[in-house]
């Protein structure tokens, strides 16, 4: 734990977002700060990442920070999750992730390292987790020992954090942002150096950080840039490592990329040819089903070497005799069946030797095929009978491996629960393909099959989320109960439904921005691999109030300009900081020359400011604002407070008190839209009763609707 500062970002017991509870420091870099939460909701710990102040309006932090969180939709227990960013009213940026309980290995490191079998294990768990990473095109480029953390202090549970952003620029952590390099230099790839960044600079990476976990200390790589560059051109110092770590850091970490591993894949691989004394991995355990006691278990017809009898001692001699007795009288036993409860049953011979088990759509379970004994006969048809359908069976002998029937019985004890699938097996390569509608089943199931299928079956589980159609009906149901703020809308939804491939567009306006992953999540839950983009505005709850109540017009060509009262430029942002003065002007185009204007801020604070008209300007005429001009016209609402010093005219300032997006509204109509003037300030539920009341009276025709939101920061 870090003790708070003064200084931090937030302090425990602050609430973000409505959601987020502080409850410790976690550590703290030269941009940024990470602390533990509580979610208020679910009562689960996260881990938030704030971006200082100084680097929240820098767009080259920003665009690091959302790299970062667009890892999110990758789903391995070696890479943390993230959720989303968010901003808070006084303008520090935050990333929402997973928490992880346990110790990064740079402390590790310090208190003197791991061995080199924990090492290995650690290699294993952080490549998997940078496999689904690289197929996404995701390279992490800040690899180090304090971005792995082990869940629970074991190396076989690592987790890689910080995507796509470096936490320090001080010297003293040596880490570069910026467009050529984001990275340590101790463990940065020669390549980085210049900006050439991709898979294989992750694997170097991995191999300095496991060197110098190992050796309980960072490599010295030199301590200006003539030095980093001349240490980089050389291999790593891999003495005294022993083997097998020793090699693979040594082709992990080669100088030129064309020598290392050049994909995850590859480096997998080879570590699959680790020994088992080397490695300590812990596979996640898989159900399955044993024989039944008495069962003898045999290779059938193995094709195994026999080893041939030593020359010396006795047991050559009771071989031979073995092998006499076999060829003569035990024979005729053989043929006779008299040695089947010796040596098993024979049964005729199948090849190839093949099995189907399906559950399709629009039918029942069946299982067609070879089984090799009475045993996996009874104990698939019990499989088949659960799930409602039927088994076909014949007894065979054939090339399958000894361990063939309580593989096969595995995969369908876990595929039991699978709405529609097919698993077929040919020899000892198989392969199975499903579809699930329950999320959680898949990716227990993707968990499950991440290494291939169990035993000696050679080959891979597909796992589909379905429905193969997800209807527009179906995404409505879900999403119309948390809409906060007006309806939502699918864009451009397919007339037969989404398709496995099809983007769900889903655009419309939130209050909230817990709303926005609510909506994610829950779409993301039967959405399957279907792409999810919400393209909605978040605004806020007094802003949502009053937009449900405006009538319904088409939006206009009038227009909504902001400048400063201190100085003649124009404002394009609309952000302005504390302390500035906000100038407003309402553009009128050539062609709007009769009716009358009615315009009002919303601010954040949930105040509406009406500032035309008012008490003290009454005539909102579009002929009076033009006072006889022709063309495009200014009419200015909002004014400099030099200006306005002494005068009825109105000026704002912003002060820290109310920081937020507001929004200012235009409503063009044939007729004064209120039959009595609204007081120049009122509460939003106030003008929400008065739209309403207006819009039942029907005494105006509204021409059009225009809006722009003016956001106020602090600096």
């Amino acid at each position: 734990m870090t003790e708070s500062r003064r200084g931090d970002i937030f302090k425990p017991g602050d609430l973000l977002n409505n959601t987020y509870r502080i409850e410790q420091m976690l550590g703290r870099g030269g941009t940024s700060e990470v602390y533990k939460a509580r979610n208020e909701i679910s009562q689960r710990f996260v881990a938030i990442k704030a971006l200082k102040s100084e680097f929240s309006g820098d767009e080259g932090f920003l665009t690091l920070m959302r790299r970062e969180e667009e890892i999110r939709e990758i789903r391995h227990d070696a890479v943390v999750r993230y959720s989303e960013n968010h901003r808070t009213p006084d303008g520090h940026i935050y990333l929402v992730m997973d928490y992880v309980e346990g110790p990064p290995l740079d402390k590790i490191m310090r208190s003197g390292g791991l061995p080199a079998d924990d090492l290995v294990a650690v290699c294993t768990r952080v490549v998997q987790g940078l496999r689904v990473a690289h197929n996404r095109n995701i390279v992490h480029r800040d690899l180090s020992p304090d971005n792995i953390i082990l869940r629970g202090g074991k190396p076989e549970e690592a987790v890689i954090i910080d995507f796509g952003i470096a936490k320090d620029t001080n010297p003293g952590a040596e880490t570069i942002v910026g467009k050529e390099f984001a990275g340590k230099y101790a463990y940065a790839a020669p390549e980085q150096l210049s900006g050439n960044t991709d898979r294989r600079s992750d694997l170097y990476s991995l191999g300095a950080l496991l060197l110098a976990t190992f050796r309980g200390a960072a490599p010295d790589v030199g301590r200006n840039p003539m030095e980093v560059l001349k240490n980089k051109a050389l291999p790593l110092n891999t003495e005294g490592v022993p083997e097998p770590l020793k090699s693979l850091i040594d082709k992990m970490s080669a100088p030129e990329p064309a020598a290392r591993f050049q994909t995850a894949e590859e480096l997998l691989a080879e570590l699959g040819k680790v020994p088992d004394e080397a490695t300590v991995i812990v596979p996640r355990a898989r159900p399955v089903t044993q024989p039944p006691s008495g069962t003898i278990t045999k290779p059938i017809l193995s094709k195994a070497p026999v080893k041939a009898a030593s020359s010396g001692g006795g047991s050559g001699i009771w071989v031979t005799l073995g092998v006499l007795l076999i060829a003569g009288g035990g024979a005729g036993a053989y043929f006779s069946g008299a040695l089947d409860s010796f040596l098993g049953p024979r049964y005729p011979v199948a090849d190839p030797y093949a099995l189907i088990v399906e559950r399709p759509e629009d039918g029942a379970p069946r299982a067609i095929g070879s089984v090799p004994s009475e045993e996996a006969l009874a104990e698939i048809s019990r499989i088949m009978a659960e799930m409602g359908g039927t088994a076909d069976l014949s007894l065979a002998t054939g090339e399958i491996a000894e361990t063939w029937a309580t593989d096969v019985e595995s995969v369908l004890n876990e595929l039991m629960q699978v709405e529609q699938f097919r698993f077929v097996v040919n020899g000892n390569d198989a392969q199975v393909t499903g579809l699930t509608e329950d999320r959680a089943l898949r990716e227990d199931l993707l968990d499950t099959f991440a290494d291939g299928l169990p035993g000696a079956l050679n080959g891979v589980a597909i796992i589909q989320q379905g429905p193969l159609v997800l209807s527009a009906d179906a995404i409505e149901a879900a999403i119309n109960p948390l809409a906060d703020c007006g309806p939502m809308t699918l864009d451009g939804a397919p007339a037969l439904g989404y398709g496995p491939q099809d983007t769900i567009a889903i655009s419309g306006r939130l209050a909230e921005t817990t709303t926005r992953l609510a909506i994610f999540d829950t779409i993301t839950a039967i959405a399957g691999e279907r792409p999810v983009t919400i393209n909605a505005v978040t605004l806020n709850p007094t802003l949502c109030l009053i937009e449900q109540r405006l009538p319904a017009a088409p939006e206009g060509d009038i227009g909504i300009a902001f400048g400063f009262g201190d100085r003649p430029d124009v404002n394009t942002s609309g952000t302005y900081f504390v302390g500035e003065n906000p100038v407003i002007d309402i553009v009128l185009p050539a062609d709007v020359t009769d009716g009358y204007l009615s315009v009002s801020v919303i601010d954040v604070s949930g105040d509406v400011f009406h500032v035309l008209p008012n008490v003290n300007r009454t005539d909102n005429a579009v002929a009076t604002l033009r006072n006889g001009a022709e063309g495009e016209v200014a009419v200015r609402v909002a004014f400099p407070a030099t200006e306005a010093a002494g005068t009825p005219k109105l000026a704002f300032l912003v002060d820290s008190s109310s920081l937020g997006d507001s929004k200012v509204i235009v409503l063009h109509s044939d007729v004064p839209l209120f039959d009595e003037m609204r007081p120049t300030e009122e509460s939003a539920q106030g003008y929400a009763i008065a739209l309403s009341e207006q819009a039942d009276a029907g005494t105006a025709q509204i021409y059009s609707i225009n809006s722009r939101i003016l956001t106020t920061a602090e600096q």
